[in-house]
C-alpha cells in the first residue's frame, strides 16, 4: 500500500513541506536537527522517485499520502 511506502516521520516531514514550512522550522517543530530533516526529505524523494520537493508534494498528493 502507498501509505506503507514512507515512514511515519517521512510522512510528517512531507506534510510540512507541502504546507511550505521551511527546513529550519520543520527541525524546530519536530525537535530534530536540520540535517535529519534533510535526510528524511532525501529518503522520501528517493522512495517517491522524484528529484525536487515540489515533485514530492505533487506525488504525495497523487498517491493520497497527504
Amino acid at each position: 500500500r502507498p501509505t506503507e511506502m514512507l515512514s511515519s516521520r517521512e510522512l510528517e516531514v512531507l506534510t510540512l513541506v507541502a504546507d511550505k514550512v521551511k527546513t529550519q522550522d520543520i527541525a524546530d517543530r519536530l525537535s530534530i536537527s536540520i540535517r535529519t530533516v534533510r535526510t528524511h526529505i532525501q529518503h522520501l524523494m528517493y522512495k517517491l522517485h522524484v528529484h525536487k520537493r515540489a515533485e514530492a508534494v505533487k506525488e504525495g498528493k497523487r498517491l493520497e499520502l497527504i
